[in-house]
Formats: C-alpha cells, structure tokens, sequence
C-alpha cells in the first residue's frame, strides 16, 4: 500500500515551506542571491541539509522560489495602486502606482537591487521576466483606460507600459547597487514620477 500523508503531515510540511522561503527571502535581503544556499538555509532555520533538498531540490530552484515570493507582493501593491477600489483620474493612480513602485524599491534595498538587477541563474531570470511582464501589463491597462477616456495622447499602450517598466528599473539599479542612503535615493522619487507623467501625459502642440 502506498504512503498517502495526512492533514496533519501535509500542513506540517506546508508550514515548514513557508518558513524555509521566508528565511530565503531574508538571506537574499542581506546578502542578494548569490549569498543563497542550500546549506547556509538549512543552517539558519536549524534542519538537515537532507531536509531542504526535500522542498527545493537545487540552489536554481530555491532561488526562483524566492524570486517568486518576493516579487508577488510588489506588484499586487502597484496593481492595487492602479486599480483603487475608489475611481481616481487616470494621470492620479499613474502616478500613485510609479511612486509606490520607487518607495517600495528604495524600502527594499538590497532586496530590491537583487530583484532587479543582480545578475542571476537562468531559472532566476526566468522569474525575472515573468515579473517585468506583470509590471509592463498593469501599466498597459492603464494607460490603455488613460487613452480610451482622453486623459493620455493616442499612444502604444504596450511600448509605453514596456519603457515605464525599463525607466523604473535603470534609474533606481544604480543607487541601490551602490547601497546608497534611504534618504538620499528617496529624492529620486519626485523627478521619476515627474518624468514618468510627461512621458505617458504629453500631448504634441501643433
């Protein structure tokens, strides 16, 4: 007869998934991704390095785990940024969304750079883009609803939303790359969203 685990196992297991990729998260948090191992994991949480191995079984795997993790909360909080349960002007939640994009960057740090911009595993990059294409699709919708109720200029939603995406990632790489204080990159975040709201909201004068 073959093993079939209970409730109880199969929430015991659950458990000690999460907090393994919990304490992942913060391991890459301190020391980015190349800090991330399979053994340093199982040291900090006080397992088996056998154990691990049951719930991640390579270093590319528990780093696209982590990835995962850590992105899903950044974007839901855009998402939320630019879809409010309350209506707002297109040009307002645009900018609300670019903001919470660089505070949440600026918060991160390390984490944040590691996100973005450290160089990583071909599984991790996967992630990566998954990611990015969930920021360029949010920011489409927007501006798609921007130029459907003449807020924004007749544009490409798409190249738009994907040059929103590359422009909030190349501006804050640098800084948080160099560990810059929190309160210094937090004056980018004024010419960011400025740039940003000219780039979607201009419209040509004849």
């Amino acid at each position: 007869m073959s093993y079939r685990p209970t409730a109880k196992t199969r929430a015991r297991q659950k458990a000690q998934h999460e907090s393994l990729l919990k304490t992942a998260v913060s391991i890459v948090a301190r020391d980015g991704f190349h800090g991330l191992t399979i053994s340093r994991l199982a040291r900090e949480t006080g397992i088996a390095t056998g154990t691990v191995y049951k719930y991640f079984d390579s270093k590319a795997h528990l780093c696209a785990e982590v990835f995962k993790r850590a992105t899903e909360r950044e974007v839901d909080m855009v998402r939320a940024a630019s879809f409010p349960e309350q209506p707002a002007p297109c040009r307002q939640r645009l900018t609300d969304a670019v903001t919470i994009f660089a505070e949440r960057a600026i918060l991160g740090g390390r984490l944040a750079y590691a996100l973005i911009a450290e160089p990583v595993a071909p599984a991790v990059e996967q992630e990566r883009l998954i990611y990015r294409k969930a920021y360029a699709g949010i920011f489409e919708q927007l501006i798609e609803e921007g130029v459907k109720t003449d807020e924004f200029p007749s544009q490409s939603p798409s190249v738009s939303a994907a040059a929103l995406v590359g422009i909030l990632a190349e501006v804050l790489v640098a800084p948080l790359g160099r560990g810059d204080a929190a309160t210094d990159q937090s004056l980018l975040i004024g010419p960011i969203r400025k740039f940003c709201l000219r780039a979607i909201a201009f419209r040509e004068t004849a």
